[in-house]
């Protein structure tokens, strides 16, 4: 077998041109454009299956520089924190409550589902959670945090199973987000509360030409708050909390937004909107295109089962209950569509869900205000406090 390991600039490539690839495919697939899929999404997935092919016929394995991908999620991350001022929080604010019951009760809701068809199929409950909550709303960080733990509590191959859900929810959260929020956008003719709203929260008031001086204005202004708020997550896990490397980043960056506010100041915000976007869309084809599918067909049928009910449980859940909870309006339907990307894979998928949504249809201040907030603050709470109350019932 041919075996290869890209370095951060291939990786890079490889990125860009899956990324053209899955713009080019979105356009010419009709179905594709409609429902809203990410382009990154469609050339990931597709060299993710080229991937697979390689593996299964013992051809070639490719591995890739995972350098820049985290960089480009704490990019994206730090842009998203420069919108969160406190004008939004007070239009926000009962919505990032809502939300986080609305997630919270997904998460028991995954939990249980999870343990009961690992019973059901003869397998440990274990296995259940970690085709549960872990890997669906924690993703990735949560699966290697527990995995290993519910590993040592009898249940053999959970850190596995729990990684490979957690690759199958990245995929199944950004394939079912578009299709649900365009039957709620169908169903209740929804229309965008205010268009001046995204003016007011991510645009400057002066119309201009992007210029170099500002776009390194940009640059300067994203660096200085990722440099600062990388010392967060350090600081804090002195006294055993463990946050996301992009926590700090984008609890800087909302304080500046606040400080330039209060002091009257604009910030180039369409700038730092556009190197966020893009950041966003790199992260995905890099995140994508390094998928190993066959860890999900070498788990088998019993899993494969779980995986599929839970994805059918989100989608519905999204539809009926987070829509509801979050006011039924338009404002509901994009964190609906983004609760589908969070909820089975990670922030980074629903922020691109509802990108790729309100690109066509309309911004939505709140939405992009509230997800991120409850992703990025709230929800590895919870999550945690309930993973661990399920671990101690099923000893």
């Amino acid at each position: 077998m041919f075996e290869y390991t890209f370095n951060m600039t291939e990786t890079l490539a490889i990125a860009v041109i899956l990324l053209l690839i899955g713009k080019e495919i979105k356009k010419r697939v009709a179905l594709l454009e409609k429902f809203f899929i990410p382009a990154p999404v469609i050339g990931g997935t597709i060299f993710s299956i080229f991937m697979l092919l390689g593996h299964n016929f013992n051809l070639f394995s490719f591995s890739f520089d995972g350098t820049l991908k985290d960089f480009l999620m704490i990019v994206f991350f730090t842009t998203i924190g420069f919108s969160a001022s406190f004008e939004l929080l007070k239009k926000g604010g009962i919505g990032v409550v809502l939300f986080l019951i609305s997630a919270t009760i997904l998460v028991v809701i995954q939990d249980l589902v999870g343990v009961f068809l690992a019973k059901f199929f003869g397998l440990h409950p274990y296995i259940g959670l970690a085709a549960g909550s872990v890997p669906l709303t924690g993703g990735h960080g949560t699966s290697g945090a527990f995995g290993p733990i519910l590993e040592k509590a009898g249940a053999e191959g959970a850190f596995s199973v729990a990684i490979a859900s957690a690759t199958f929810g990245l995929v199944a959260g950004c394939l079912i987000g578009g299709p649900v929020a365009k039957r709620l956008l169908q169903k209740y003719n929804l229309k965008p509360k205010d268009v001046v709203e995204k003016h007011n929260s991510f645009i400057d008031d002066s119309i201009r030409c992007i210029s170099e001086s500002v776009l390194f204005d940009s640059i300067v202004i994203i660096s200085i708050s990722m440099g600062i708020g990388s010392f967060i997550p350090v600081l804090v896990a002195k006294y055993g909390l463990i946050l996301p490397p992009y926590i700090g980043p984008m609890i800087i960056a909302a304080i500046i937004r606040n400080i330039a506010d209060f002091k009257n100041k604009k910030l180039p915000m369409s700038e730092m909107a556009i190197i966020g976007n893009v950041s966003l869309s790199l992260f995905l084809a890099m995140a994508l295109m390094s998928m190993k599918l066959w860890e999900l067909v070498s788990l088998g049928l019993p899993l494969l089962v779980i995986l599929t009910i839970q994805t059918i449980i989100m989608a519905l859940y999204a539809y009926f209950v987070t829509f509801r909870m979050m006011g039924k309006d338009y404002d509901a339907a994009v964190i609906a569509t983004g609760h589908c990307g969070f909820g089975l894979g990670a922030t980074p998928n629903a922020m691109a869900n509802m990108e790729t949504f309100t690109a066509i249809n309309g911004f939505s201040a709140k939405a992009f205000f509230v997800l991120p907030l409850v992703g990025a603050l709230f929800i590895d709470f919870t999550n945690a406090t309930i993973i661990t109350f399920f671990i101690n019932i099923f000893k």
